[in-house]
């Protein structure tokens, strides 16, 4: 519940508003001012001069929105007019910049004169990108768009009436499959003939829609063929109302309701009845999106109607109909192939690549904002969550592919699967990174075996490994039960290995080798078969055999309990004395290695902590980073005399005299390793030549607080933990962790695997 208070206390508190403008480029000297503006802006002005379209090259127009509204029809508030309606541009601001990095200067005008705001639009074409009108009442908003769509060569969206009217669609789509209906043989009533009613009435016709099996209510009834102001000569005429006049003897809104298949509602509260909802069609779709309060209540419909799919307008009911799920990620689409508008196929595009989304697997992220476990594609989830981020990657490429196609693009992509993943960098340098890893991962798949089968976790993340073609999972674990519950989440695993341990056809075989392995250990026949029976041991066996190529496990269990296994049968590599655990930091201007985090609690000879560091190193060259290792202490460079300090001193020169191309230093202080002033102030010499971007750490303890104090205080992304040493790839999960985690993890599992094959 948002007190009033709160809300003027977040507006007013600090510097007033929600937005500011931020520089770009570098203002820090005076050669900077003279480049940022006189006499440096000369000559990019020169340059728009003799070629207009350089203005996309030299300002931010190709990535600025202008937000206009003239305040006649804000939110659910009404005609408040332009200065009342300005927080709600600068939170419209918000929502473009927080969702699809596009900038955006909101302008409120006091005027009710639609040519007046059509001349300031016109005027207004050589700053912007794009305008988006906002909270312009009918049917001045239908006029304005209109004109201002013929005679401007930018896009131009009111959202008011194609936001909610491509995100409903998209919820129509889904609906409607789940109930097997057909579009054209559907009966739909709308009830509100403003903007959004009108909109969403038309909208629905490019889906599929029979216009025939319409009908559009207002606040007087029905508007039918005959009725008083559908006459071209009465006052009150609307031709855009007068579009969805049709012959029928329906009169009110209840007549309209008897064996309706859809409801529409962009209108008021209340205005539904139970017995309106009962006197429905069978499996019954109903979008009571008026705002705050619906028309019909979750609750109320789904009292009487058990087949009813209902979405609404509200966070807290099912499928909820949020412009935020359109606005953004369609400028983002259309301003990067500049598209001169925003079409009809733009917008039906919008939709479809929101409906297909909500049939895939939604990340933990998203779960864990909206507080629950999971959601699957069904009645109660047919669209997309607002803060999935996924939409970005779905909408815009769909978005800019239909400009591309209709020729309003002016600088087309040929390669969308490129647009796509260049959009995947507004997720941050961790996503950035993470990709290129699982390219490396699809350019030769391997075998990816999980132990932990009857996670869902695992399954989802076994998924989107099959989707992506990182590699082929290999779940362990009784085949009917785990058949059965990828089916209850939805899942496709037709291309995955289920295999269970218990009736695998080398299980002798797993036997006889792991009593080979293990049998002076205090290992019998009797004990290797119950071993073999434990999925992490037989896991382990089918990387050592070959029938795997990697491991991936830890969702559900300790570190000690993957990693145990993995030591005994898999083995540390040839010549190396111990594993390690890495993780990498991803911060959004650099990348650090962190080692070893999870693995040796104390590294009591110098030959362990060099191990580590080439270990580390192996890591950052897979990920294509060339390693610069700093050996941490609490000296600098002998400042303290300590058998710690010279402990990492004589591992420094152990790993230079293997690897005498690695740049690697120590000891030295944390701050030392990350700041290139320090560095070139006090020690001159230092071989970093910059900051490091791998740091190893003196003991496991002061790793492993480093790298969660960090992830928690300092914003960096932590992936991992990334095993090292090991003969083949085995990778151990932290407990707990998401559907990405695993997935990026069994990436660089597959990776390793690519390096081993070598």
């Amino acid at each position: 519940m948002i007190r009033k208070q709160d809300a003027l206390d977040y507006h007013s508190m600090g510097k007033p508003g929600k937005v500011e403008v931020t520089p770009t480029k570098p203002c820090l000297t005076q050669r900077d001012l003279s480049l940022a503006y006189t006499p440096g802006v000369a000559d990019p002005c020169l340059e728009i001069e003799k070629n207009p379209e350089d203005a996309y090259k030299y300002t931010a127009k190709g990535n600025l929105v202008a937000v206009i509204t003239n305040g006649t029809a804000v939110l659910g508030l009404g005609k408040i007019g332009a200065l009342a309606g300005k927080p709600v541009m600068e939170g419209k601001g918000v929502l473009f910049k927080k969702f699809a990095n596009v900038d955006v200067f909101d302008i409120e005008l006091d005027t009710r004169d639609a040519d007046e705001i059509i001349k300031t639009c016109q005027l207004l074409e050589p700053t912007f990108g794009g305008i988006n009108l906002e909270d312009i009442a009918a049917p001045d908003c239908f006029y304005i768009e209109e004109t201002l769509k013929e005679t401007m060569r930018i896009p131009v969206f009111h959202d008011d009436q194609h936001g909610t009217a491509i995100i409903s669609g998209a919820a129509l789509l889904n609906a409607a499959e789940l109930v097997d209906k057909d579009l054209d043989k559907m009966r739909v009533v709308y009830n509100g003939a403003g903007a959004a009613g009108i909109a969403c009435a038309a909208f629905y016709i490019e889906l599929g829609i029979n216009p025939e099996n319409m009908l559009l209510c207002d606040s007087k009834g029905v508007i039918y063929e005959g009725r008083e102001d559908m006459d071209p000569f009465h006052p009150r005429y609307n031709k855009y109302k007068a579009r969805f006049a049709r012959k029928t003897d329906c009169r009110t809104l209840d007549d309209a309701m008897k064996d309706a298949d859809v409801f529409c509602g962009v209108s008021v509260k209340d205005t539904v009845t139970k017995d309106m909802v009962k006197s429905m069609a069978k499996d019954p779709i109903i979008f009571a999106m008026a705002n705050p309060d619906p028309e019909i209540t979750y609750p109320d419909a789904v009292d009487v109607r058990k087949d009813v799919i209902m979405a609404t307008g509200r966070s807290d009911f099912p499928n909820q109909v949020n412009n935020v799920l359109g606005f953004p990620f369609i400028f983002r689409g259309a301003l990067d192939v500049r598209a001169t508008a925003i079409n009809e196929p733009m917008k039906v595009a919008a939709a479809y690549a929101l409906a297909n989304l909500a049939k895939q697997d939604v990340p933990d992220s998203v779960c864990r904002a909206y507080g629950v476990a999971n959601f699957t594609f069904g009645p109660e989830y047919i669209i997309p969550k607002p803060f999935d981020p996924r939409v970005l990657l779905w909408e815009a490429p769909a978005v800019a592919k239909a400009a591309v196609e209709t020729g309003v693009a002016l600088i087309p992509y040929e390669d969308f699967d490129q647009y796509r993943d260049s959009l995947e960098s507004h997720f941050g340098a961790s996503h950035t990174i993470m990709r290129k890893v699982i390219y490396k991962a699809k350019a030769e798949p391997k075998k990816i075996v999980f132990p932990e089968g009857t996670e869902d976790k695992i399954l989802r993340a076994a998924q989107i490994i099959v989707d992506e073609g990182i590699g082929t999972p290999i779940i362990l674990g009784p085949k009917e039960s785990i058949e059965k519950r990828v089916s209850e989440l939805g899942l496709d695993l037709k291309s995955a290995e289920i295999v269970d341990n218990f009736h695998y056809p080398k299980l002798e075989e797993y036997k006889l080798e792991f009593l080979r392995l293990r049998q002076r250990h205090g290992i019998t026949p009797t004990a290797a078969e119950k071993f073999m029976h434990q999925r992490n041991y037989f896991g382990m066996m089918m990387v050592h055999m070959g029938d795997a190529d990697c491991l991936v496990a830890g969702v559900s269990q300790n570190y000690p309990e993957t990693i145990r296994p993995a030591l005994q049968i898999v083995r540390t590599k040839k010549g190396n004395r111990l594993c390690c655990g890495v993780y990498m930091m991803v911060f959004p201007n650099r990348v650090v290695f962190f080692a070893d985090t999870t693995v040796n609690v104390d590294n009591d000879a110098p030959e362990d902590l060099a191990e580590i560091a080439i270990s580390a190193a192996e890591v950052a060259k897979s990920m294509d980073i060339e390693p610069k290792i700093a050996m941490l202490s609490f000296s600098n460079f002998g400042s303290v005399k300590h058998k710690e300090s010279a402990k990492v001193r004589k591992a420094v020169e152990i790993v230079k005299g293997r690897y005498p191309d690695l740049i690697i230093d120590g000891e030295m202080q944390a701050d030392t390793a990350v700041d290139r002033l320090i560095q070139e102030e006090n020690y001159s010499f230092c071989e970093l030549g910059g900051e490091a971007n791998i740091l190893i750490f003196p003991d496991m303890q002061s790793g492993n607080i480093a790298y969660k104090l960090v992830g928690k205080l300092g914003g960096a992304t932590a992936i991992g933990p990334i095993l090292k040493g090991i003969s083949k790839p085995v990778h151990v999960l932290q407990r707990g962790c998401s559907v990405d985690d695993i997935v990026n993890i069994a990436s660089i599992a597959v990776v390793d695997a690519q390096s081993n094959a070598e």
